[in-house]
């Protein structure tokens, strides 16, 4: 059974191990061995299932076999056995006719043992070896545990671009309703939360085996980094998805887009691309000269236009930079205006991803192959007696239930409003529309805004105030 406790007590082994140090290679670090755990599970039920079933890992190497026991290899003995053993083993696998090799071959060719105690590392394996991974009930609550993981490595300042909330996810999966047979992509899949949601959505449709093999083969997602696309691996094959090769590491924005043909063009994209930083130099080369820039959202902007089949359909998260910027980001709307119909845009609080950024964000919907006419605009609420979301009030999914019920009825209200083709155009292309309704509203935020800097301003002279104090009675006690 898995419990908040195990987790918590896994990770205060490895804080006494030497070698690990931070909470990002605790993460890498658990994340391999649950790898390893996770694929021998359930290849082990594939194996009772499946005639001639040929499993990804030789014997000699699979978890049960080194792992399995609790009073085998421990101490020198095991870390000698995992770095000089295990981990060449798994570098040099060849794929064969057996595309599950290729997973592990390329999920372990960036990840290390940073573990220096062997006698640590067989703790850490034996509390892993309590969780039973073809148990449903393990498997749910691991769902729940690997979000919670995630949000811990950001509330340690690292790699925030890695979890986009759950709620999201499932809205913008939701209104874009892939179809079973439908190809999904999400070229910056990050730890594979928009491809879960997704399987989620789809099984509700398997009836058959056949069907069953469809959804298998209609997931694709492209990640660049690899503690992220170990984790996407690893959330895939907990999904159900048997041998998830479409999984590939790479930077989908360093190919030329010129170079992106009909064979790589797909029904649906859902994601989150990455946002508020910039791209190494040279990437903006592969794009067109009018729509170069090294901002990355707006590059994934022209890739997706780029990779939708016409009447594909997405649906994405965006910064406001993208909606009111201009120049290269001008030219970059006018081509998704007059190329696909981008009939919604969600307003989210500046609150959504916090406290990892305060940048504020849109979800975007929109259809490749006929010209906008016009956007619709929702702007999302905070719930009754919330001021802004934080990390222990995050956004729910229940709460785009307005947003849910206004989809496929829509009318102007306190909060949906719309805006013609020809107004974003006249505005030169500016779609960052506010809510007509609210400009009060907005001059009181203002308000509200400046109130709360002052009353930080107030309260940190206090602190300096106090603790100069403090500095001056030591100095006086040492004299």
């Amino acid at each position: 059974m898995i419990s908040s406790t195990l987790i918590k007590s896994i990770q205060d082994v490895m804080r006494q191990d030497q070698g690990v140090d931070g909470d990002a290679q605790r993460l890498s670090q658990l994340v391999w061995m649950i790898f390893l755990k996770i694929l021998d599970d359930t290849e082990q039920e594939l194996e009772l299932m499946t005639d001639g079933f040929v499993p990804a890992i030789p014997a000699r190497y699979q978890w049960r076999a080194w792992a399995g026991d609790e009073e085998g290899l421990t101490g020198d003995g095991l870390n000698d056995f995992v770095n000089n053993d295990l981990f060449p083993a798994l570098r040099k696998l060849s794929s064969g006719t057996n595309p599950r090799a290729l997973i592990v071959r390329e999920a372990f060719e960036d990840s290390y043992n940073y573990m220096k105690s062997g006698t640590l590392l067989r703790q850490v394996i034996n509390k892993i070896n309590s969780i039973d991974f073809t148990v449903r009930a393990d498997r749910h609550q691991f769902n729940d545990l690997y979000e919670k993981l995630l949000k811990d490595l950001q509330g340690a300042g690292n790699s925030g671009e890695y979890y986009t909330p759950r709620a999201l996810t499932q809205f913008i999966v939701e209104m874009v309703n892939p179809q079973l047979g439908e190809t999904v992509l999400d070229p910056a899949c990050g730890t594979g939360g928009f491809l879960a949601n997704t399987i989620d959505h789809l099984r509700r449709q398997v009836k058959t085996p056949d069907d069953e093999a469809l959804l298998q083969a209609s997931l694709r997602g492209i990640e660049k980094k690899q503690l992220p696309h170990l984790l996407c691996l690893t959330n895939m094959i907990l999904h159900g998805i048997d041998a998830p090769t479409a999984i590939r590491r790479a930077n989908t924005l360093t190919r030329p887009l010129r170079d992106y043909g009909p064979a790589d063009r797909v029904d649906v994209i859902v994601t989150n691309p990455p946002f508020g930083g910039v791209e190494e130099p040279g990437v903006e080369q592969n794009f067109p000269q009018s729509v170069r820039t090294r901002e990355t959202a707006d590059l994934f902007l022209v890739l997706i236009m780029r990779l939708l089949k016409p009447g594909g359909r997405a649906g994405l998260v965006l910064p406001d930079g993208t909606l009111f910027g201009e120049g290269a980001k001008t030219r970059i709307k006018e081509q998704l205006l007059k190329e696909c119909n981008l009939h919604t845009i969600v307003r989210l609080p500046g609150s959504v991803f916090a406290p990892y950024t305060s940048i504020a964000t849109n979800l975007l919907f929109f259809t490749k192959g006929e010209p906008t006419k016009e956007v619709w605009y929702y702007e999302h609420q905070l719930p009754d007696g919330v001021k802004a979301y934080s990390k222990t009030k995050p956004v729910r999914s229940k709460e785009f239930d307005p947003e849910r019920a206004w989809w496929h009825d829509r009318a102007e209200s306190q909060f949906s409003w719309r805006a013609s083709v020809d107004d974003l155009i006249s505005s030169n292309f500016n779609l960052d529309v506010k809510n007509p309704k609210r400009k009060g509203d907005e001059e009181q935020g203002l308000t509200e805004l400046l109130d709360a800097y002052r009353a930080k301003q107030a309260s940190t002279r206090d602190i300096v105030g106090k603790l100069t104090g403090l500095l001056r009675e030591a100095l006086v006690q040492n004299d």
